[in-house]
């Protein structure tokens, strides 16, 4: 086979990886699952997951639990927050936008307060 034909087919394959991935898999990155608006939630964090492709916290808040998106771990880091600030019993104000389905506790964060202090995830979102 040549080189030509080699290559596109390996292209094709990958488009079509890309097409055919789950819903939710697809759908999980970026702003599309969210309402467009910003919401206001505090609570006491009681899991912390933190790395790649994002953060992941677990937020009980007033009794429900809330999983809420923090950033890659380079965003959080030029945002300010530093190892160990974001840990089980913290509180936490997370600003974000919430899940399009109300069902779904899920806020992907764009600014967090821990106390007095504001770490902005995302410069210019609001």
């Amino acid at each position: 086979m040549s080189r030509l034909l080699i290559g596109s087919l390996a292209v094709l394959g990958i488009a079509f990886g890309l097409v055919l991935q789950p819903g939710p898999t697809r759908a999980h990155h970026g702003w599309s699952w969210t309402t467009g608006g910003n919401i206001d939630l505090v609570g006491i964090i009681k899991a912390a997951r933190l790395g790649n492709p994002h953060g992941i916290l677990e937020v009980d808040v007033e009794g429900e639990v809330w999983t809420v998106e923090v950033g890659q771990p380079w965003r959080n880091e030029r945002a300010g927050l530093k190892d160990g600030d974001l840990k089980e019993g913290v509180e936490i104000r997370a600003v974000g936008e919430p899940a399009a389905d109300p069902s779904e506790k899920r806020l992907k964060a764009e600014r967090l307060y821990l106390g007095e202090r504001e770490f902005i995830l995302y410069p210019g979102r609001d």
